[in-house]
């Protein structure tokens, strides 16, 4: 059986328990330090960083009132405030216990022990700290992301509407569902209503339903136990649990076949989750925010997507604008990328021509925002001048945008793909670039942007597809 590559400090003042000790948990953890003498406690915490740590509750001769014990329990928690510590020890009952876990400790294992209830306990122990450790961390990144993600810009009526309904619906606890075509911020505006309510401190937890295979959804969602398949080779937390206190945003949860969208259904009517392999259900708080780019008469044909479960992600219903109908937004946005990818490249900040500023604002935008923070980052890269001009973009000159007498409801219609929208990848130019581009435009086109079906089209995965389109400007 293969160790545990974590540390572990059993401090005790008999060296007849601290040999035992380390001759048992030897056999399962790579590292185990011992030492009699409490006072060295702060100097090997320093060091090292220990998994869990076996506390004695006495020191010296005759001594038997835990006083010493819960002295140095303190101690140890203000140095590592996510310590893990067993206390150990041959006097002590309830009393002693319950007031040990109200100063820090994680349990009590009473001398003289049971080997395997001792490395049960601190087994569990040593998972919790992992736990404890991946939640700061994710926390942290969380922080991170949370700071250095684009607000959400535009002063058109259409994005009024919508930082509005963020602002509204944010400080409450009801479920929201984002609708809108690929590109237009729904990540944005979820990362928006996370940062704007009481959770804001607590994880916000991302899962992109599109990218998670069908096998793997229950053991990614929900977590699965030791044992439970054949590669389940110790017990893992799912992302639901993982966001637990915070934020869950779904994403693409059109995309989710309707026998997984009972089981998700289940999980957000109970509150609960059970891991995969695990007969024991685990509690959630979580706030669910959804997001797809599923029209509304797809979302509502019970074929494709369960009704009951959309009565409980669209608590409120906050739609995004495509581009093309916030042109007047257009300058503002590709102003703020310009300048980030100027400090990004290190390169000193441009403005825009007039000419520039028409072509993108003429532009129909069929990726939206992502697409034109993509050609702003081309421009910036690839530009020489002192200002932008229209060429630096690398606009396609036949995707123009809507005439102001093109209603909403058109606009996102098809357009019969040919030649003149998307070029002919089999025609007379055989550069392999353009063939390439142009396939992929018309797969973008033909499925509407839906990534994942576009994807499917060319036989590559989500991420290939993200990797090209930004290869391309797309």
């Amino acid at each position: 059986m293969a160790k545990d590559p974590t540390a572990i400090l059993i401090v005790d003042d008999d060296e007849d328990i601290l040999i035992a000790l380390k001759l048992l948990l030897g056999r399962h953890y790579e590292t185990v330090d011992i030492c009699a003498n409490p006072e060295s406690i702060p100097q090997l915490l320093n060091k090292k960083h220990y998994a869990a740590v076996l506390l004695d509750m006495n020191f010296g001769p005759g001594e038997s009132s835990g006083n010493q014990g819960m002295y140095w329990l303190q101690q140890i928690m203000q140095l590592d405030p996510d310590a893990v510590v067993v206390l150990i020890t041959a006097h002590g009952g309830v009393d002693m216990a319950v007031e040990a876990m109200k100063l820090g400790a994680t349990d009590f294992v009473s001398k003289p022990w049971q080997n395997e209830k001792l490395i049960a306990t601190l087994s569990a122990s040593v998972k919790l700290r992992r736990s404890r450790n991946e939640a700061r961390q994710l926390k942290a990144a969380h922080s991170v992301l949370g700071a250095e993600a684009a607000p959400m810009l535009g002063t058109s009526p259409a994005m009024r509407g919508v930082l509005s309904m963020i602002e509204r619906s944010a400080p409450t606890s009801a479920n929201v569902l984002i609708l809108g075509e690929n590109g237009t911020g729904k990540e944005l505006a979820a990362r928006a209503l996370h940062n704007q309510s009481e959770r804001a401190n607590e994880v916000f937890m991302s899962v992109d339903l599109g990218a998670v295979p069908e096998s793997l959804f229950e053991s990614e969602l929900f977590g699965h136990v030791k044992g439970a398949f054949t590669d389940a080779r110790e017990d893992r937390v799912g992302r639901i649990q993982a966001a637990n206190g915070g934020t869950l945003f779904l994403d693409e949860i059109g995309n989710l076949p309707l026998h997984l969208q009972a089981k998700l259904l289940s999980v957000l009517e109970q509150r609960q989750v059970f891991p995969v392999g695990s007969t024991r259900p685990s509690a959630i708080d979580v706030r669910v925010i959804a997001a797809t780019n599923l029209p509304r008469e797809q979302l509502n044909d019970e074929s494709r997507f369960r009704q009951d479960l959309l009565f409980r992600l669209n608590t409120v219903e906050i739609e995004l604008p495509p581009l093309r109908e916030r042109r007047d937004d257009i300058a503002l946005i590709a102003r703020h990328y310009a300048d980030f990818y100027a400090r990004k490249y290190q390169q000193a900040p441009r403005e825009f021509s007039s000419q520039a500023l028409s072509a993108l604002q003429d532009y129909r935008w069929p990726g939206n925002i992502r697409a034109l923070r993509h050609s702003i980052e081309r421009a910036v890269i690839l530009s020489t001048g002192e200002a932008f001009e229209a060429e630096d973009f690398g606009l396609d000159s036949t995707t123009v945008a809507p005439t102001p007498y093109e209603t909403k409801a058109t606009a996102g219609v098809d357009r019969e793909v040919g030649d003149q929208e998307v070029g002919d990848p089999t025609g007379k130019d055989l550069n392999l670039e353009t063939i390439e581009r142009e396939a992929i435009r018309a797969a973008l086109t033909r499925n509407r942007y839906n990534i994942s079906h576009a994807a499917k089209a060319l036989g590559l995965t989500r991420a290939a597809l993200y990797r090209r389109m930004e290869k391309h400007g797309l």
